[in-house]
């Protein structure tokens, strides 16, 4: 619970506090699920103050200083944040849904898991801020500054989400009207940064294809593998629920990769996602399947139409795998890779009616 002379000094008026504060530098306030829904804390000086679990439904904090604020948890509902200062403030999981952000200093705020929905946040400073699992749903995001900042997972419907600016406030500004494309426009503007990425990605990565069930503990073990040869693993299952194409989604992930692993043993359905993608890619395909598990036809057949793709390895167990790994896997689709670079790199064949 709050500090009741802390909670009695904030209810004597927002001028009293401040001196207060003034008075105390080195207070931490300790406000710990204090009600004070409806408070009128305009200007108020709540710096590095516990805020957890607090009651601020309604509250009116605008101007307020709340940097470095812990706010986790706090019930924010309808509350007037407008131009408050929230820098570095952690509002992890807090209820700021109908809120009035616009103004505000969120620069380096953690918004994790935090409930925004509703909430007007015209003209924020985002700036590193962190968004992961972020309710935005029919948020106001108009003319937020979002350079640096990590959105993942985030609910966007409805939300207002024009002129965003993605550069830092040294340079000139560029806007897009998406905060999830955010960050991936900046980084095609910086090109010696996506240059760095995508030779990053073409050289390091690796897809793995298999499936989330009995099969995980493999796919795990082989991106560890990996991992220790310094390739970078992306694991996708064949299995996943998913709203968007999935053979798409293996066609964008193969065609990033240096090579692909696909554990086929006991799919339950053929993964014809494969089928489909060896003969559009360039990328060396290494299946694998545990011995005395039954093997689809087509999986013999790739070979023999289209080189980059490896005949079939069998394996009897998960250790013995893992112990040829480097040598049956890894080896391999190298030098496949390395064939179907200069097949890439070499001239166009032509001949001439007249020769």
């Amino acid at each position: 619970m709050a500090n009741p002379k802390h909670f009695a000094k904030l209810k004597e008026g927002v001028e009293q506090w401040n001196q207060w504060r003034e008075q105390n530098p080195k207070i931490h306030p300790d406000l710990l699920s204090a009600d004070l829904v409806g408070a009128h804390l305009q200007g108020a000086n709540l710096q590095t103050a516990d805020l957890v679990q607090t009651h601020l439904q309604g509250a009116n904090l605008a101007e307020a200083d709340l940097s470095r604020a812990y706010l986790y948890a706090a019930d924010l509902n309808k509350a007037n944040l407008s131009k408050a200062d929230l820098h570095g403030a952690d509002l992890w999981a807090a209820n700021l849904s109908n809120a009035d952000l616009s103004g505000a200093n969120l620069v380096g705020t953690n918004l994790n898991e935090a409930n925004l929905s509703g909430a007007s946040l015209h003209g924020a400073d985002l700036v590193k801020a962190t968004l992961v699992g972020t309710n935005l749903e029919g948020a106001n995001l108009a003319d937020c500054s979002v350079y640096g900042i990590s959105a993942w997972n985030v609910k966007l419907e409805r939300a207002i989400q024009k002129n965003l600016v993605i550069t830092p406030p040294n340079e000139s500004p560029i806007q897009v009207d998406n905060l999830e494309v955010a960050q991936f426009i900046y980084l095609l503007l910086s090109r010696q940064k996506l240059r760095t990425v995508i030779t990053t990605i073409g050289e390091k990565a690796v897809l793995i294809l298999g499936r989330f069930t009995e099969r995980k503990e493999l796919l795990d073990r082989m991106a560890d593998k990996l991992r220790l040869l310094g390739y970078i693993p992306m694991i996708f299952d064949f299995e996943r629920p998913t709203d968007r194409d999935l053979t798409e989604t293996v066609k964008i992930l193969a065609g990033l990769s240096r090579f692909v692993i696909a554990d086929i043993t006991n799919p339950r359905a053929v993964p014809l996602e494969l089928q489909a993608t060896v003969p559009d890619y360039m990328v060396p395909f290494v299946t694998i399947l545990q011995r005395g598990q039954p093997a689809f036809a087509m999986f013999d057949d790739l070979p023999r139409k289209y080189h980059w793709a490896l005949p079939l390895l069998e394996y009897n167990t998960a250790d013995t795998l893992l112990a040829a790994f480097e040598k049956k896997v890894v080896a391999p689709a190298l030098r496949k890779a390395a064939k179907v670079r200069r097949e890439k790199a070499a001239p166009p064949l032509r001949r001439s009616a007249e020769g």
